[in-house]
């Protein structure tokens, strides 16, 4: 039997939850630049399959990737790690 690869997982902030069963993630990550050697601040959004419909614009959730589930989303939410006050 083949060994499934590890899969990625990323925290991020939802930032729309306009679309059903669908959340709009902004992850930001930080790195040091090659030949600078600033440390910069990228960001990247991800559209992640939510089959509940819990989480809310301003939550704090954990994504994991995933098999294609439609033409842009490549991600599920596993968790909601900090609700929005």
């Amino acid at each position: 039997m083949v060994e499934r690869a590890k899969r990625k997982y990323r925290t991020g902030v939802v930032v729309s939850d306009k679309s059903n069963k669908t959340r709009i993630v902004l992850v930001e990550r930080t790195y040091r630049h090659s030949l600078f050697d600033r440390v910069l601040r990228g960001k990247s959004k991800f559209a992640a399959h939510d089959e509940k419909n819990i989480s809310h614009a301003g939550d704090t959730v954990k994504i994991m990737e995933t098999r294609p589930l439609s033409k842009t989303k490549r991600w599920v939410l596993v968790e909601v790690v900090n609700k929005a006050s």
